[in-house]
């Protein structure tokens, strides 16, 4: 490829970026409106979330030109890097012009966005539009894939010389004790191991971002991404026993009294106690307003009465953060608190040794290893004191202030699983053979891995960019929330195509490629469902036009 071509990619880049953004900008003033005019917001989801969507677009396209010319000033930029940013930005512009994909059906379209002829006008004459996502182009990136299997992420970073160190140590400790067991604990339903999670304790995972005094290792919400990353890429349960603790954590550092403080949070730093959450009822799901259980006063402690459902490793956690109704009399989000609530651990046998508790698992699809279950609350006794921040009614207000730090962290657990679909393809696509040639050699195999590398690196650089963004202290509901949104849907597709890859055989449940399947497809329904996510990144773009 020549070197003139490379050196306009940059430049067009950030064009394209700039287009988006002024297309955006209209969508949205339509939008607003159309609203203001007497419309709804719920009537009108296909059209607010088309709106998210489209800004998603806008900014991994300035992501992407930030991050290509971070390494053109380094001078690291390689030839792979500036190929799939290319291919990325055009298959994203040709899709604003013919229409988005929300998931595999709905699609959305400039009209219903309110955008014109005259207004996609410029956008349309974009050199990325017609020379990004080539045939040529996708030749060269699977060519430069095969010759370097491992490249995608060794030559696509700019990352300090700390946080690599950080990777490869992750990186190692999966392929040593994380990828050779997780598929068959996969298929026999087990839980992580105890031990590993004791391993997992001793390199610091449950202790990343939390401040020194506390016994954390008080680094940045980035290196909490690769952590998640690298050990979702070997088994998502893996990956996912981090969000206990952070989640947790962040609660009980951001609203918690010192004496809770304190009394928690080195134990969770050092593995010693497990945590999960406890806030989901049965037919409330993201409505967290419409909770019934009830959490009673009575003397020093409260009794808690009510059903939980979809609660990941509650058997083996010591510690619940549990969201309960407080006030019957106020409705909505206002008369729920959160506590910190402590239980015995439990085994297969005898899962809720607590007096007042009781569960039944859910059997489910994938992201097996910590195991769901749905739990029965009938006056079970919390101390007084273990009500967090020891206010009531600040249980919802609480909670939102975790959710930025959720969603970056689900979207680096897909960012880590779509990297394991990636890996799958391009070994089974190189090593099975059909009509003489290995399989990656037919285009349409070939195209696939090279768009789900070129996706995978738009999502991560999105999600490095959501991480940066909360390390600087900043408000970044909405980069979380659009880094969640894409890397939930690159997982998803880059799972479906690892399967297509590898045909029967990936339908087979002794392939890897079904687990990968099943363990994606969560990621667009857990930590605000993909309509939720797109729907309140819609109304807080709405916000800046009232």
């Amino acid at each position: 490829m020549p070197s003139a071509y490379f050196s306009s990619v940059s430049g067009n880049l950030r064009l394209a970026a700039s287009e988006l953004a002024a297309l955006a900008s209209k969508a949205q003033d339509r939008l607003a409106r159309a609203l203001a005019a007497g419309a709804s917001i719920d009537d009108e989801q296909h059209r607010a979330h088309g709106l998210s969507w489209l800004a998603t677009y806008r900014e991994v396209l300035g992501v992407l030109a930030q991050y290509l010319e971070a390494m053109q000033e380094a001078g690291t930029v390689k030839d792979l890097d500036q190929l799939l940013i290319a291919i990325a930005a055009g298959e994203y512009l040709n899709q604003v012009l013919g229409g988005i994909p929300m998931n595999q059906q709905e699609f959305v379209r400039a009209h219903e966005l309110g955008l014109s002829e005259a207004d996609l006008a410029p956008l349309r004459v974009n050199p990325l539009v017609h020379n990004g996502n080539t045939v040529e182009n996708r030749k060269l990136a699977l060519a430069l894939l095969r010759a370097q299997p491992g490249a995608l992420i060794a030559e696509t970073s700019v990352l300090s010389s700390d946080l690599e160190e950080m990777r490869s140590t992750m990186n190692r400790f999966v392929a040593d004790k994380v990828a050779p067991h997780a598929h068959r604990w996969h298929l026999d339903n087990a839980y992580v191991p105890l031990e590993l999670i004791s391993e997992l304790a001793e390199l610091g995972v449950f202790a990343l971002t939390l401040p020194e005094e506390f016994g954390g290792l008080a680094l940045s919400k980035q290196s909490m991404c690769l952590v998640s990353e690298e050990l979702s890429r070997g088994w998502i349960a893996v990956g996912s026993l981090g969000t206990r603790a952070e989640i947790a954590s962040e609660l009980i550092l951001g609203g918690g009294t010192e004496e809770q403080k304190q009394k928690w949070l080195s134990r969770i730093a050092s593995g010693e106690i497990l945590t999960t959450a406890v806030f989901t009822e049965p037919n409330t799901g993201s409505d967290l307003g419409s909770l019934r259980t009830r959490a009673v006063r009575d003397g020093d402690r409260y009794l808690i009465t009510g059903n939980k459902t979809w609660i990941t490793h509650p058997v083996r956690a010591d510690l619940m953060m549990m969201l309960a109704r407080t006030n019957a009399d106020e409705k909505g989000y206002k008369g729920l608190s959160l506590f910190l609530v402590e239980k015995p651990r439990g085994t297969e046998d005898n899962p809720f040794p607590a007096q007042g508790m009781s569960g039944s698992e859910i059997e489910v699809l994938g992201y097996r290893g910590m195991k769901e279950y749905e739990i029965r609350f009938e006056n079970f006794e919390v101390k007084a004191e273990n009500l967090l921040g020891g206010i009531e009614g600040q249980g919802f207000k609480q909670l939102m202030q975790t959710f930025e730090s959720a969603r970056i962290q689900t979207a680096a657990r897909a960012v880590g699983v779509a990297q394991s679909a990636l890996d799958l393809a391009l070994r089974y696509g190189s090593e099975r053979q059909q009509f003489g040639k290995p399989i990656i050699s037919f285009p349409r195999v070939g195209d696939k891995i090279v768009l789900m590398a070129a996706e995978l690196l738009a999502a991560r650089q999105l999600t490095y960019h959501a991480a940066r963004a909360k390390d600087e202290g900043r408000r970044c509901d909405v980069e979380a929330g659009m880094a969640k949104l894409l890397a939930a849907r690159v997982a998803w597709a880059n799972a479906d195509n690892c399967v297509q890859i590898h045909g029967g055989n990936g339908f087979a449940l002794e392939f890897p490629a079904s687990r990968v399947l099943c363990d994606a497809r969560i990621l667009n329904i857990f930590e605000g469902a993909a309509e939720i996510q797109a729907h309140v990144i819609a109304r807080r773009l709405l916000e800046g036009s009232n």
